[in-house]
């Protein structure tokens, strides 16, 4: 029997510092959300842009999901607020059983245009959540390569 699986926000707090170090061990440094979570306790942010899922007690998928203004907007027509998408991680032994497409489909539900850079050798996963590379690129010179995905009634930007 299949279990449904539930996205929700994480607690900035210890017990989430704590369960974010077993990720550290498993992802790659720039996917590593343990400064974010620490530097956000030390700030006391109640508003935490982190998502789960979790496994019984363990933490086995997690991600990040900031909020842009659209007077930063370089992606979209007409300019909209967008989601940054973050960090996306599910740890090793929970692959391949839908977490990763649950914490896309929780961001697409907010229904606003999403902008990710994506771990390296991810392309086919955002591929299948039909985001695309941004035709306008801006932060290609700073070695990321920013994908995007637009609800209906948004366009991309040219240029």
């Amino acid at each position: 029997m299949m279990t449904k699986i539930k996205v929700q926000p994480l607690l900035v707090n210890y017990k989430t510092l704590e369960e974010f170090k077993r990720f550290k061990e498993y992802g790659h440094q720039e996917l590593a959300m343990f400064e974010d979570l620490q530097s956000n306790i030390v700030e006391n942010d109640s508003e935490s842009p982190f998502f789960g899922i979790y496994y019984g007690n363990a933490l086995a998928a997690r991600m990040s999901l900031y909020r842009v203004s659209k007077k930063y907007d370089h992606y979209f027509e007409p300019p909209h607020d967008y989601l940054e998408l973050w960090k996306l991680e599910v740890l090793p032994d929970y692959r391949g059983q839908g977490y990763g497409k649950a914490l896309v489909d929780f961001a697409k539900s907010f229904e606003l245009p999403i902008k990710t850079n994506p771990r390296v050798k991810s392309d086919d996963f955002w591929e299948k959540m039909n985001f695309h590379k941004a035709k306008y690129d801006m932060e290609r010179d700073l070695g990321e390569n920013p994908l995007i995905w637009m609800p209906s009634g948004v366009e991309e930007r040219e240029s």
